[in-house]
Formats: C-alpha cells, sequence, structure tokens
C-alpha cells in the first residue's frame, strides 16, 4: 500500500471513528433529555397529584374537614354528671364516659410526661412535623407499607379523635394524615398550647372506654388529675400507646414496664434527672381503683330512678340556640340532696350483712332447691328471661326453648365472692339467681322529705331493678298506722287489749295467729305494739274500724291498695319502701304528709345555674301530733323492750331511737324501719319470687334480716366524728302526765283487782260473789281459774 493511500485511510477509519463518537454522544445527550423529560414528567406529576390531593382532602372529599369557625366551637359529647349536697361524684349519664377539666388543673407532671412521651417539640412545631409526615408519606406511598405509622402531633392526634379516620384504601393511611394536619394547623391558629394540651388531655381515650384525664385519674387513682404524681401521671401517659395492653388494672406488670420508659423520657428531655428517675421507677406500680360509671359506683340506682325524670326536664328547657339540652352529651351538672356518707355507709351496711345473710340462707337449703315442691316458681323465672322472651317472640316451640336452656356455655355470674365466669346452662344461671336474696335502703329527712341515702339492690349490673320502688307485702311495719288510727278514734292507750285466739266468722272464717303460738293474758296498746302482737293489732283494728284505718292511712299519704279485712292489721297491703319511710316521717314531723325530694339544681357544663329546685314543703297536719308523738313513745319501747332490742344489744346505738320491724307470712319479707330525731330509715329483704324464703321464723324475721343493715347503718355513722352528735338529738317532749300515763306494765296475766271488783259485781252477788273473789286469787285448779277468767273476760268486752 502506497503512503497516500495509508493516509487516506487512516484519515477516513479517523473520521468514522469521530462520527462513532458523535452518534453516541447524540445518543447518550437524547436519553438523558429522555431521562430529564420523563424524570420531569414524573415530578410534574406527582406535583398535581400532590396538589390534587391536598385540594381533594382540603375540600372535604375524603371526609370532612372542619373550619376555623366550627374549630372554635369544638364541643365533643360530654357526661352529665350527677353529685352529692356534699359535692362528691355520684354518677354520671353518657354516651362517652368523658368529663372536661381545665389546665390549671392537671398537674404538670402529666403535661411533662405527655410532651416527652407524645411530642417532645410541641413547643417548637405549628402543628405539623413535616419530616415525620414526608417518612409516612413515602413509606405509605412507594413502600406500600399501610402499616407506617408515628409522627403525629398532639395536635394532629387531637383531630384524630375528635374526627375519626375515614376508610378509602391504599391512599387512607396518607389521605387521613394530610387531612389532620390541615386540622392540626387550623387548630394551632385559633388555640394557645394550653389549650391545645388541654383539649387533648380531655379528648383522649384511656383503657376500659373511658375518655379524658380526668376520668383516668378518678379509674385508676381514686384523685383528682391536679394531684397526680410522677409515676401516677407516667403510668396514664403510657397507655396512650395501646389502651388496653397498658391497663394498670389488668397488665399491671406490663403497665409498669412501660410507665418506667416514660419516666426515662422525662429524663432524656430534661424534665427529671437521672437521679430522680431512677428512684421513681424503683418504686412498686400501685393503684387505687374506683370505678364511676352509670352501672357502678355510689349510687347506681339513684342515677336510674332519677333519668326519666331529667330526660323529662332536658325535652322541656331550651338552650340560648334554640336546642334542646342532652342529658347524654351536654355535661350537665347535677345536684341532689344524697349525703355521700350517708350512701357510702349504707352501701358498705348492705354488702356487709347481704354478704354474710346470703351464706346462711345457701346453708339453710344445703340439700334442697328453696323452691321445691313448687316447680311454678323455677318455670315462672324461666319465662320471666330476654333469653326465653326473645325465643318466645321469634315462634320457636317450648321444647326447642328447652333445648337452649339446657346446652352449656360460658357465663359471667355475681356472687358475693365476686363476679366468676363459668361454664354452665341458662337453666344453671336462673337456678343460680333464684337463689339470691336481694335488698333495698332508704334514707330520708323526716321534716323535709330530703333523700339522703339510696340503695335499690345489691349490684345494678345484675340486679337491674330497684327495690326501693318494688311493691311488696308490708308485714307488721303496717301496725303502727293501725295504732294511729286507734287513737284517733278514741281508743285508750291506757288500757289493756286481751290476747285470745279469734275467729272472725264474716271474713271466711280468718284467724289471726302469733308467731310465738301462745295466746294468753292482756297487752297494753304499747306492749301490743312493741312486742307485734298479732291478734291485738287486728282487736285494735276491729275496734277502731276497718274503714277509719283506710282513712287514716290515706290522710298519712299511702295510696295503695288497702283491702278493707282485719288482716289488713298485720301488712297484707302492699308497699314500696319510699312510701312507707314518708308515711312513717309524719310520726316524728308532727302529723305532716311529706313528699321525697332529691333534685337540687342543674348548672351546665360552665357552671352556670339552669335551674333551682324548690322543696315541695309538706302539707298541714292530718292527724293529731300527741297521738303521733305517742306512737313515737311506743315504737321506742319496740326498740328497748321489743322486737328491735338488737338496735341497742348488738350495734350498741345510743340516744333516741324508735323502730318497727315487719315479716309477712312464710318468711317471703323481712322490713325494718328505724327511726331518730332527724332521720328516717328502712331496709326491706326478700328474693325476687316471694315464693323463694326462710322456713324458719327464727332466720326469716325481720329482726333477723333487715334490722341488722339499718343497725350497721346507724353503728357506722355515729362513730364517725363528724355525725356523732346525731345521737344526741332528741324526740320532742311529751306531756309529764301522759308519759306517767303510758307507764304500765306492758303485759297483764289479768287484770287489776278493781277491775276485777268492778266485773264480779256485774256477775255475782252476795257470797257468791266473796267466793269467786277468792278462786280468783287463790285458784284450786288451773281449769277453775281458766273458766272464771274467760267470763271475766267476756264481761270485761262488753264494758
Amino acid at each position: 500500500m502506497t503512503k497516500k493511500t495509508s493516509s487516506t485511510y487512516r484519515k477516513k477509519n479517523n473520521l468514522n471513528k469521530k462520527l462513532h463518537r458523535t452518534n453516541r454522544k447524540k445518543k447518550q445527550n437524547s436519553f438523558k433529555r429522555r431521562l430529564l423529560n420523563y424524570l420531569f414528567i414524573v415530578f410534574l406529576t406527582v406535583i398535581i397529584l400532590t396538589t390534587l390531593l391536598f385540594v381533594t382532602v382540603f375540600l372535604g372529599f375524603t371526609g370532612h374537614v372542619p373550619t376555623t369557625a366550627q374549630l372554635l366551637k369544638i364541643n365533643n359529647p360530654q357526661a352529665s354528671e350527677v353529685y352529692s349536697e356534699d359535692g362528691k361524684l355520684l354518677g354520671r349519664y353518657y354516651v362517652e364516659n368523658r368529663s372536661n377539666v381545665s389546665f390549671n388543673d392537671i398537674s404538670p407532671n402529666v403535661i411533662n410526661a405527655l410532651i416527652a412521651t407524645e411530642d417532645a417539640r410541641f413547643y417548637e412545631h405549628r402543628g405539623i412535623d413535616e419530616i415525620a409526615l414526608l417518612r409516612v408519606l413515602v413509606k405509605t406511598i412507594i413502600f406500600r407499607d399501610r402499616s407506617a405509622g408515628g409522627g403525629s402531633t398532639l395536635s394532629q392526634q387531637i383531630a384524630k379523635n375528635l374526627f375519626p379516620r375515614n376508610d378509602i384504601g391504599i391512599l387512607s393511611l396518607p389521605v387521613n394524615k394530610l387531612r389532620e394536619s390541615i386540622i392540626a394547623y387550623r387548630l394551632e391558629r385559633i388555640y394557645s398550647k394550653e389549650e391545645i394540651l388541654t383539649l387533648y388531655l380531655n379528648t383522649v381515650p384511656f383503657a376500659e372506654n373511658i375518655f379524658g384525664v380526668e376520668i383516668a385519674a378518678e379509674r385508676f387513682f381514686s384523685k383528682s388529675p391536679k394531684e397526680l404524681t410522677v409515676e401516677e401521671a407516667a403510668v396514664l401517659v403510657g397507655m396512650l400507646k395501646a389502651n388496653n395492653v397498658y391497663n394498670p388494672r389488668t397488665h399491671p406488670l406490663r403497665s409498669q414496664e412501660r410507665r418506667n420508659v416514660v419516666i426515662s423520657q422525662m429524663a432524656s428531655y430534661g424534665y427529671l434527672s437521672e437521679e430522680e428517675a431512677e428512684e421513681i421507677k424503683a418504686r412498686p406500680m400501685e393503684i387505687k381503683y374506683r370505678r364511676i360509671s352509670y352501672n357502678e359506683g355510689p349510687a347506681p340506682y339513684f342515677l336510674e330512678m332519677m333519668k326519666p325524670e331529667l330526660i323529662e326536664w332536658c325535652a322541656e328547657n331550651m338552650k340560648e340556640n334554640g336546642e334542646q339540652w342532652n342529658l347524654f352529651t351536654d355535661g350537665l351538672q347535677i345536684k341532689t340532696t344524697i349525703n355521700s356518707d350517708f350512701q357510702f355507709y349504707a352501701r358498705q351496711s348492705v354488702n356487709e350483712h347481704m354478704t354474710n345473710l346470703q351464706k346462711v340462707f345457701d346453708n339453710h337449703w344445703a340439700n334442697a332447691d328453696p323452691w321445691r315442691g313448687n316447680s311454678e316458681i323455677l318455670e315462672r323465672a324461666v319465662q320471666r328471661t330476654d333469653r326465653y322472651l326473645k325465643m318466645s317472640a321469634q315462634g320457636i316451640s317450648e321444647a326447642q326453648i328447652e333445648k337452649a336452656f339446657s346446652q352449656k356455655t360460658k357465663m359471667h355470674l355475681f356472687t358475693w365472692e365476686g363476679m366468676k365466669e363459668v361454664e354452665a346452662t341458662p337453666l344453671d344461671s336462673v337456678k343460680h339467681y333464684l337463689r339470691l336474696l336481694n335488698t333495698g335502703f332508704l334514707a330520708l329527712n323526716p321534716f323535709s322529705g330530703a333523700v339522703k341515702a339510696w340503695v335499690g339492690g345489691t349490684d345494678f349490673r345484675f340486679f337491674k331493678y330497684d327495690h326501693v320502688l318494688s311493691e311488696r307485702q308490708t308485714g307488721s311495719t303496717f301496725k303502727p298506722f293501725v295504732y294511729l288510727a286507734a287513737l284517733e278514734n278514741g281508743l285508750s292507750p291506757f288500757e289493756y287489749y286481751p290476747n285470745e285466739k279469734k275467729t272472725y266468722k264474716n271474713f271466711n272464717d280468718w284467724s289471726p295467729s302469733n308467731s310465738d303460738g301462745i295466746y294468753e293474758g292482756f297487752f297494753s296498746m304499747e306492749g301490743a305494739l312493741s312486742k307485734s302482737i298479732n291478734t291485738v293489732a287486728v282487736e285494735i283494728l276491729m275496734q277502731t274500724g276497718v274503714e277509719n284505718v283506710i282513712s287514716t292511712a290515706r290522710n298519712i299519704g299511702i295510696e295503695g291498695e288497702l283491702p278493707p279485712v282485719p288482716s289488713l292489721a298485720l301488712g297484707v297491703t302492699s308497699l314500696n319502701l319510699r312510701d312507707l319511710l314518708a308515711s312513717y316521717s309524719v310520726f316524728i314531723n308532727g302529723g305532716k304528709k311529706i313528699d321525697p325530694y332529691y333534685l337540687i339544681s342543674i348548672h351546665n357544663n360552665e357552671g352556670e345555674l339552669l335551674e333551682e329546685f324548690e322543696p315541695p314543703g309538706s302539707s298541714p297536719a292530718f292527724v293529731n301530733n300527741v297521738n303521733c308523738r305517742i306512737i313515737v313513745h311506743m315504737l321506742e319501747k319496740a326498740i328497748n323492750e321489743g322486737t328491735g332490742t338488737k338496735i341497742r344489744t348488738v350495734y350498741k346505738i345510743p340516744g333516741d331511737f324508735a323502730g318497727k320491724t315487719g315479716t309477712t307470712q312464710n318468711q317471703s319479707d323481712g322490713w325494718f324501719v328505724g327511726m331518730t330525731p332527724s332521720l328516717v330509715t328502712g331496709c326491706w329483704v326478700g328474693a325476687e319470687d316471694p315464693g323463694i324464703h326462710f322456713r324458719s321464723i327464727t332466720y326469716g324475721q325481720g329482726a333477723y334480716t333487715a334490722l341488722p343493715v339499718v343497725g350497721k347503718f346507724f353503728h357506722k355513722l355515729y362513730s364517725d366524728p363528724r355525725y356523732k352528735n346525731l345521737q344526741n338529738h332528741h324526740f320532742p317532749e311529751m306531756d309529764p302526765e301522759l308519759i306517767a300515763g303510758l307507764d304500765i306494765p306492758a303485759y297483764r296475766e289479768m287484770l287489776e283487782i278493781e277491775k276485777i271488783d268492778d266485773v264480779l259485781d256485774r256477775l255475782f252477788t252476795g257470797n257468791r260473789r266473796d267466793k269467786k273473789l277468792e278462786e280468783i286469787r287463790h285458784p284450786g285448779k288451773k281449769e277453775d281459774k281458766k273458766n272464771i277468767w274467760q267470763s271475766i273476760k267476756g264481761i270485761f268486752k262488753k264494758k
């Protein structure tokens, strides 16, 4: 090859290489341009989609986004609270168990624990932690990690608590985070940091379906939020991560571990020194659990009783905006006449006595069912159950229902040792509850009618029926009304009445019996009432006139059915405890009829008075004041020497005290009414079905079943230094001559000699009279004495 040819080849080759490099460079530049264009399009698409997403969320297409004006009027559902006259919380009506508290009423320990654990940059940001929000968006959209979370500020958490999230598929989390960010930003513009903290702590949910720090502090530590210590605050704040997982009642060890994490966080951010943190973490886990809700608390039966009246009040009263008040969401503050200490002692007395009495009853029927020989009792109990009623309404056959009641299942049963989870049949459950005794207790001011304590049963969670309002036969607690009617109609309290077995032929040959089976001698009116002698009570009713007794009962406020029969004297009429005690109040207040009341005032959630209720007051006296005082004197005798002596001997109650026991046929109902100069109390005890009862009067009488609740109540009350002075109050003075006249023996085997002489003068004459008198004084045979005495009684009754 020539040099020229070689040179030409090299030039051509270099030119080709140059062209190749140029083409490759063009291709590279073209790829870069395409990549840049692609990235630009992606970026622009992201911007457009993000903007579109933001606009979509902002305009509320993915869920409501409240305006600034709406956020200024945040009104989360707030429980209405019921208070005692001394300002103690008795219970709540609610949709959500929530109560609001102000910032100044929250311990700094709570604030510090909250910020250190949930939002360390709280005082620096404007409601949004942009870095955390970006992290969540990237994880969710790019890595499709739907569980990605965290990074929410307190303001965003408020938004989540007040405005629940919506499920819109894969975009749910970013959309909801964006929505919460918008709301959080608006919140921070209109509320101060203190207000944000307060709003958060009033809305955040805790374990056991409660809301807000006030309810949580009350539930787990029995104190206000202002009183919480560092470790207590750490327990509550630690619970926010997973309410039920870190519940200190059900998971104490887990809760303690979480508490210590919160304390470490407080040390990390300078709220505690390392030494303080270590010392606090070493402390044991302690809670003071107290459950106050609608079903549980100091007075659940009382709240249930008031509810219809309060709902009616809400319907009849309007807010300034023209809307009706809502008992369950508007945070009303309802003040009542209940004394919290009286209520506490009443509940304590009921629980103590009924726990023991149920054991006695169970032992009494240890080898048999209380309904034995009467299968209808069990059948009625089954047919009253919700399960039976629902199945029957669905047209299910009796055979299928019976089969369903025989199938075992897991259930919780009430016992006095605590709630128990068992595997049993529905029929077993019916039998279990059929055997349980129940009770009602009430305390009233006899002058004003103010209700001071109200215990409607043993446990409202399981027994909804209020036994303060349930009507049962009154037994001998009705007798004082018979004796009052007798005094009102001219019978003398200074005379004696025969204790004899009688048959009343005009009333289906009915014959009253005494519990001791003794029928002899004569009782004074006071003696017969204090010893609860049935035969004398019926005799006094008959001498007074049944219609006169009914009229007197009506005058003092008894509205129940009063059958015009001799057995009315023994309490065949049915009354509830509230009406019975209102009528007994007449004896103390001088014959004036009262209406029990319990409402004092209603305020709104800002403490502004909405209505103050005037006490109903008492009516003019319908019965004689002196006669009422005589009855009280007789009932004092019943406590000191009669059927109520346990008040003195067992419970050591000092001071003026009057009372009456009551027991109905077959011991189905036990009653006791106890009165002091300033308080009328009463207790009923029995089973749900009257066919379930003790077999003997020893255990079934009111002095054994009901009196102990009242006795325990006054023993506790008088042992409290704040109420000890109540034992020094006295019943109104009686005329000395009247007292002297009543101071006669309660019982005489025979009449006084002077009266016998008078009777003998009408029976016999001359030597025969003297001979009979000698036989009476020194009878030869018991039969002679009995025959002569029967003749004398016959004449004396005609006298």
